[in-house]
């Protein structure tokens, strides 16, 4: 019998145990969690995902087993999130991939005629297919975001209403939340109590206390943004910088 009782273990627990070499937790993760992970490749599929005939699923089992070993408590996503997300890529790019193939393979045959497909083409099409996958993968971060903006009481309604007009204004927002991510004490207050520590925070950055308060959701959201796994979001993020 383990030594553990997994039932009275969040799953975090359980997946710093795995990480730390428990074969016996990794293997329970990975069985137990065989529903979530059909079902977030089925999402993906637009499908019902037979775990025992779909190779997709195959994809989502070992992007399952990369997230435990990838998961980081600290970026303030929880496991599942974290999970879902990598679980969601990894079945995209296995798409990409067998999509990909026949297209290739089709600017080196010849079928007979002497008509190949016009290569202008081709580069048409796989770039509407890669802004298509960004657009997808955009849209997953969104949701993903919209999950961690809750737990800190926000929306991205109100983030529409609070984040500065004025580009300095934002790059000072934009300042005041990267030290707050790269303070470590600083980070974990807010990641525990899900509000700014301003009076902290004044003794750091270059702007008033009035300041800091009046933008706390804008400068909240982009914290956010930096601790979690989100590749387009913060790609965004340099765009609002400049």
């Amino acid at each position: 019998m383990p030594e553990y009782i997994p039932e009275e273990r969040s799953i975090e627990e359980l997946v710093a145990a795995a990480q730390e070499g428990d074969h016996t937790v990794q293997d329970y993760l990975l069985n137990s969690y065989k529903p979530f992970i059909a079902k977030s490749v089925s999402e993906v599929c637009k499908r019902y995902i037979d775990p025992m005939h779909d190779d997709e699923f195959s994809i989502g089992l070992t992007a399952f087993h990369d997230a435990i070993m990838s998961y980081a408590p600290d970026r303030g996503s929880s496991f599942l999130s974290f999970a879902k997300l990598v679980i969601k890529r990894k079945v995209i790019d296995y798409i990409r991939y067998v999509q990909k193939t026949p297209v290739a393979a089709s600017l080196n045959d010849n079928d007979g005629d002497d008509q190949l497909e016009n290569p202008a083409e081709v580069v048409a099409v796989k770039e509407i297919y890669r802004e298509k996958q960004k657009a997808w993968y955009l849209r997953e971060e969104i949701l993903d975001f919209k999950e961690q903006l809750d737990a800190y009481k926000l929306s991205l309604d109100q983030l529409t209403k609070v984040s500065p007009k004025h580009k300095d204004a934002r790059q000072s927002a934009i300042a005041a939340a990267k030290i707050l991510y790269q303070d470590q004490i600083l980070r974990d207050y807010v990641r525990r109590k899900k509000k700014l520590p301003i009076k902290d925070l004044t003794q750091k950055v270059n702007v008033s206390k009035k300041t800091l308060e009046r933008n706390r959701k804008f400068i909240l959201a982009i914290f956010i943004i930096l601790l979690g796994d989100y590749t387009y979001l913060k790609e965004y993020l340099k765009g609002v910088h400049s």
